[in-house]
């Protein structure tokens, strides 16, 4: 986090009557501008067009004497398994891979414990009085619907720079048995682009927990999503968690959704043995086996995690400038605003402004007003309430640079008004 000005000012900030004349110009431009989805742009989407053409209409055949056309396979086709293995972190015959949105997954997996319970549950969790999630904040709101969809109570546990409040997160669970589960973004976490430290990770697969069943939903989202040359690794969960005797602890999720075609994409799964096998059993009822065309032709475009890694080199390229626009801005305009700090993310696909208490509201709905949608205040927070009225979310990748560039001024400028108001 890059503090911008300490909390009594610096010289040469804007007067009120400045700030709200540099507003009025800013409505007067007529700007229809959207940062409110972190997005591929239409340029990222096209460094995969060869997909539409892949496999070919000869080629259909996967390991194993596997037709893709036909039904089967609900564990996903053994090369697109191997071909995941790596970011995940697990052997392939211990990787599910799955259709389209790892949201769906996670969401999955949440109802089938609540009406089944888990491979390690006495009931299902539906029966339990209560049931509570630890949920880092901020966070990514779509955890949080997912919670507040079903009723599961949302505890909310700092982020910091290096992962989060271990000591809170520690001592909640050790003596909550309503605590089933807990959301983890570990690397380039969604909105602030958090790296878990390898001790924060290491300390979540040993706690102690008074739930037997506790599971960390592990959101790996972000897991080749690098914005510089620097390859950030992460401590591997589910060696750590084997070793320390919670071997079902988690369950890490990821998807090439920002990788090659959101929309077209694989969700991809990775647990213990136990679980893994668990998960099949649920699934059984709902699908008799996932579009393995779709999972081979990824398998022929991407190849290995080489041409994982050459393909995301081609996004950095696309996206790291927009990135790099929004902080220029930010740090030539907010230097002068107090109480205003903003993460430097090394991944991921989001920025995260704080600005003065009490604003949050306000800079969204001002920038609303001259065009410039804006992910609603406290999405970050469970059920939309960010008690400072602090956070906003950055979303840089979706328009093209130079509405990147229009964005973010405009978004400076509203934060210069609204600081000033209060």
């Amino acid at each position: 986090m890059r503090e911008v000005a300490p909390s009594g000012g610096v010289a040469g900030a804007l007067t009120g009557a400045q700030a709200r004349e540099g507003y009025e110009a800013l409505k007067a431009k007529g700007l229809k501008l959207n940062l409110t989805r972190g997005k591929p742009s239409a340029a990222q989407l096209d460094l995969s067009a060869e997909l539409l053409t892949l496999p070919g209409a000869a080629d259909y055949m996967a390991e194993g004497a596997t037709d893709c056309r036909n039904y089967g396979a609900i564990q996903g086709i053994a090369e697109a398994r191997r071909l995941f293995a790596g970011i995940l972190g697990a052997p392939a015959e211990q990787v599910v891979v799955a259709n389209n949105s790892s949201l769906a997954l996670m969401h999955d997996a949440i109802t089938y414990a609540l009406l089944k319970g888990t491979c390690d549950s006495a009931a299902p969790w539906s029966r339990e009085r209560e049931i509570s999630f630890l949920c880092p904040v901020p966070g990514y709101d779509r955890h949080f619907t997912i919670c507040e969809t079903y009723g599961i109570r949302m505890i909310p546990v700092a982020l910091g720079e290096d992962g989060p409040d271990m000591g809170e997160a520690e001592r909640l669970a050790a003596k909550d048995a309503t605590i089933k589960g807990m959301w983890c973004m570990p690397k380039y976490s969604n909105p602030t682009g958090t790296v878990y430290s390898n001790e924060a990770i290491e300390r979540l697969a040993a706690m102690k927990t008074a739930a037997p069943d506790f599971r960390l939903l592990w959101d790996n989202a972000y897991a080749v999503h690098h914005l510089t040359s620097e390859r950030i690794e992460i401590a591997n969960i589910l060696e750590l968690t084997a070793r320390h005797g919670h071997a079902n602890r988690a369950f890490v999720f990821a998807s090439t959704s920002k990788i090659t075609m959101a929309g077209s994409g694989l969700a991809l799964f990775a647990a213990s043995k136990d679980n893994v096998k668990w998960l099949l059993a649920r699934m059984t009822p709902r699908t008799i086996g996932p579009d393995k065309v779709n999972q081979l032709r990824h398998v022929r475009f991407l190849k290995n995690e080489e041409g994982i890694a050459r393909l995301m080199e081609k996004h950095r390229a696309l996206i790291a400038p927009k990135f790099e626009k929004v902080l220029e801005v930010f740090e030539a305009r907010l230097g002068r605003v107090r109480d205003v700090s903003w993460t430097r993310p090394k991944g991921g696909y989001f920025i995260t402004l704080q600005v003065p208490k009490g604003c949050a509201r306000r800079v969204v709905e001002l920038a609303k007003e001259a065009g410039i949608e804006l992910t609603p205040a406290g999405a970050p927070f469970p059920h939309g309430n960010d008690p400072e009225d602090r956070t906003i979310r950055i979303a840089p990748t979706f328009p093209d640079l130079a509405e990147v560039a229009q964005a973010a001024e405009g978004v400076a400028v509203c934060v210069e008004l609204a600081a000033g108001e209060k």
